[in-house]
């Protein structure tokens, strides 16, 4: 069985309030995109590497891989305006059959366990996503002035990366674009099939806010990645 990686870098650094994407913001010494890389090379199953990344920050890539002597094997593709559309154009350079994860370049965290045990599950099931269960309180805004109560029992926080069947995502991905698709797993269901949900891991962060890194870097030292 073959195995695929999308990793999709399309990120801004509005919300850290940076002008360097987030992807490319240093953990530990080295940029969060190197890392998340890095990790899914490490996977016993040795899946093909595609990074998506916005056409304009392509050169400044090249020029991070050659800085930071980076020669983990990967092929860059061009983004698209959406998400939606970055996974498509991913999706195009896969040509053969097999299991593709599609993962966020910004969660550099995740275990190579998880990683393996995705595309395992995906391989039984024609797919699999990751959640975990919220911890807060959780209410819906109903308007400006009024919320309402959600019993957090019936939630999960969803997390990448998110596998699937590579045939079952391109024709998942033949429809529109919606705005209400707001990651792989809404692609797919819009289609008709029922997903399939494994437990994920708490340290499998999104980075959004510089206070993100900081837990990052102190996770990453914790497993005694001290770059």
């Amino acid at each position: 069985m073959k195995h695929y990686a999308i990793i999709v870098a399309g990120g801004t650094g509005n919300r850290m309030k940076s002008a360097v994407a987030k992807q490319f913001l240093l953990l530990n010494g080295m940029p969060v995109l190197m890392h998340t890389i890095q990790t899914f090379y490490k996977c016993v199953l040795n899946p093909e590497i595609i990074l998506v990344l916005n056409i304009h920050q392509h050169g400044y890539w090249e020029e991070l891989c050659q800085t930071y002597n980076f020669n983990i094997p990967h092929q860059v593709v061009k983004g698209g305006e959406q998400r939606f559309h970055s996974v498509k154009n991913g999706l195009k350079y896969i040509k053969g059959k097999g299991v593709v994860a599609v993962h966020d370049a910004v969660r550099p965290l995740i275990s190579t366990d998880l990683i393996e045990k995705s595309y395992k599950q995906a391989e039984l099931e024609g797919n699999c996503i990751l959640g975990v269960a919220p911890t807060d309180s959780v209410r819906k805004v109903i308007n400006p002035h009024k919320t309402e109560a959600l019993n957090r029992n019936d939630l999960l926080l969803i997390q990448t990366p998110q596998t699937f069947d590579v045939d079952l995502l391109k024709k998942a991905y033949q429809k529109p674009y919606r705005n209400d698709f707001t990651d792989d797993a809404s692609v797919v269901e819009h289609s008709g099939f029922e997903i399939k949900i494994i437990e994920g891991e708490r340290e499998n962060i999104k980075i959004t806010f510089q206070e993100d890194l900081e837990i990052a870097a102190i996770f990453l030292k914790k497993r005694g990645f001290d770059y």
